[in-house]
């Protein structure tokens, strides 16, 4: 079950409050007893491990190879062959 911040724009109380996703959200504070208390955005508290698709796929493994080019690379200044000589 996910953990909700919640808080009271009357007074300013906070709680977390454990809740299944299916219950209806709180809405009487329970310090002030107003009918202003809501859920507040906050990050998410997990981390991924492991070598599932995240650890392969995404965490900064293996970059992909830049794509090459028809063209021959520029004049270095006279050496090897290329057409300024």
């Amino acid at each position: 079950m996910p953990i909700y911040a919640y808080r009271c724009e009357s007074c300013g109380f906070e709680k977390d409050v454990l809740q299944k996703m299916s219950d209806t959200p709180l809405t009487a504070c329970p310090e002030c007893r107003a009918e202003s208390f809501a859920k507040q955005l906050t990050a998410p508290g997990f981390q991924l491990k492991g070598s599932g698709w995240y650890a392969t796929d995404f965490k900064g493994g293996a970059k992909a190879e830049p794509a090459k080019s028809d063209n021959p690379p520029p004049c270095q200044g006279g050496t090897g062959s290329c057409a300024c000589n």
